[in-house]
């Protein structure tokens, strides 16, 4: 037991270190476009392009909550009208210490999930129609606990500033490469920042994918069961693979917010099938202890694929949770 703790507690420390890291590349990034800039140019056009990215971002932090539930088509319940869910919710916010977040149900069919606010005390954990069908009550435990550990890691506020990097770096292109200035330094700021803007947001989706890894741990430490949570993620895959392309194209630019990219999920589902040894459509406690031992077969394009999705490949996700089962 001492030693899987130890295990736990450095597998923690190596994804706070990686999110560190990058979210330092990040902003020595801007500091150093807006320092060239100053250098340059002074406080001329594209300062206000970095001042308007800023203030665009304060005003999706305030707005965005509203935002958000409007897009998922959300509908807030009562503990009279999902017992279930909030009975869960609250026990896992419990656990994690936060406050009891709002419950919403979602009018999407594609089964899944996923948490959004402000704070902690404004956090909101949602469930979509179709993840109710396809879920045992342990599984969508799992998937609570996962959405729950975003809003105790205060993911929404993370992803929401560190997001304003590419953001500003995106403003100060579109402003001085097409500012009309003969100035061959400015262009060469505007290449600059454009690249910084390709830079950034690979870091964010590292980021993002690094987060994602965190709240399936944390799922996992305020009591959810890691092969409750694999089995679930193996469902929401296959769940999304089955998605017709109408009911994809609605949601494509939410993805971000769900548990599980959507968008992969058809290729995803072939690479599970190395866990799933009886093809039953679950993940088991015995096939996830299983896969502690076995090597994992990732092609070489879900590799690629993964450095520019907000989500890390499923396959490798199943495959860390093995290790903390």
């Amino acid at each position: 037991m001492e030693d899987k703790a130890k295990m736990k507690k450095f597998s923690t420390w190596k994804l706070q270190l990686r999110m560190i890291l990058a979210t330092m590349i990040l902003f020595t990034l801007i500091y150093a476009l807006i320092t060239v800039v100053g250098v340059y140019i002074g406080i001329t056009g594209p300062l206000f392009y970095v001042g308007f990215g800023l203030l665009f971002i304060f005003i999706q932090y305030l707005a965005g909550p509203k935002l958000v539930g409007w897009s998922m088509k959300v509908n807030y319940v009562s503990p009279e009208e999902a017992p279930n869910i909030h009975r869960m919710v609250e026990e896992l916010a419990m656990n994690a210490g936060i406050p009891k977040p709002k419950v919403g149900i979602s009018d999407f069919s594609i089964p899944n999930a996923f948490a959004f606010g402000r704070t902690q005390k404004d956090g909101r954990v949602c469930v979509t129609r179709g993840i109710l069908n396809i879920l045992d009550e342990e599984e969508l435990k799992a998937v609570l606990g996962h959405e729950i550990s975003h809003i105790k890691h205060r993911d929404m506020i993370v992803m929401t500033f560190i997001s304003a990097v590419p953001l500003v770096c995106y403003y100060l292109a579109w402003s001085t490469i097409f500012s009309g200035d003969s100035n061959n330094n400015l262009a060469l700021v505007g290449i600059g920042a454009f690249a910084a803007y390709i830079i950034g947001q690979l870091l964010v989706m590292f980021i993002s994918r690094v987060r994602e890894y965190y709240a399936d741990q944390g799922s996992v430490e305020i009591g959810c069961q890691p092969h409750k949570l694999a089995s679930a993620l193996y469902k929401l895959t296959y769940g999304s693979a089955e998605a017709n392309k109408e009911e994809l194209k609605e949601v494509e630019g939410l993805k971000a917010f769900f548990v599980n990219d959507v968008s992969s999920a058809r290729n995803e589902i072939q690479e599970l099938g190395q866990v799933d040894l009886d093809m039953d459509g679950t993940i088991s406690e015995s096939e996830l202890n299983q896969l502690k031992y076995d090597e994992v077969n990732i092609k070489a394009s879900s590799k690629v694929f993964e450095l520019i999705s907000t989500h890390p490949n499923m396959l490798k996700r199943v495959k860390r949770l093995a290790e903390m089962n």
